[in-house]
């Protein structure tokens, strides 16, 4: 969950920069007041449109899903580490119980091998760390794709120059005549309806 909500606003954060960078880059053009004209049709005027992102990450259903496989991913890893953790422990009271009667040769490979077996298992924690971040990233990828796509058919007929996900912290005023969250939840969850 705290992976997700970091990969998203990253991503997010990314985004905005990069329109904000394509839009104030390049030849000057004949500005226009965005903030007394913005529902207007004129030619040279453009239009913004924002949704809510925390209302898309708590109501989206495709994405309460992924959580859902995300968090059994999480949980199945978390058991294989606990039942090698758990074997690990085992094998160390087991030793420390047996080492007084153990010869000093037989004690240190004892050693050697738990020694061995620990690095294994700090090596597939490690290893399932990376595992489930790349799986978030992979499936918060597809969540992003999914509203993109979804924003480019919903805009068609809209004529929106930009439609932005904000987030608290990340802009300091909004109009919320321009929000347009509940429509872009209904309709993301509607298309993810008849994909089932």
């Amino acid at each position: 969950m705290k992976n997700f909500l970091v990969v998203s606003n990253v991503v997010l954060l990314i985004l905005v920069a990069v329109l904000f960078y394509l839009h104030f880059s390049g030849t000057p053009k004949k500005t226009t007041n965005v903030a007394s004209t913005p529902k207007a049709e004129t030619s040279g005027a453009f239009k913004i449109a924002y949704f809510e992102m925390d209302s898309i990450e708590n109501n989206y259903e495709y994405l309460k899903d992924i959580r859902n496989q995300l968090k059994t991913k999480e949980q199945t890893l978390y058991s294989e580490l606990s039942k090698l953790k758990n074997s690990y422990m085992q094998e160390v009271n087991k030793f420390n119980q047996e080492a007084p009667g153990m010869s000093q040769e037989k004690a240190g490979s004892t050693q050697q091998e738990l020694m061995q077996k620990q690095k294994r298992i700090q090596d597939r924690e490690q290893a399932m760390g990376l595992e489930m971040q790349d799986a978030t990233f992979k499936k918060m990828q597809e969540v992003n794709k999914r509203i993109e796509s979804f924003l480019a058919d919903y805009n068609t007929n809209k004529n929106y120059s930009y439609i932005l996900a904000y987030q608290p912290g990340t802009f300091y005023y909004k109009d919320s005549s321009f929000n347009i969250t509940a429509d872009v939840l209904r309709g993301l969850n509607d298309l993810y309806k008849k994909k089932d």
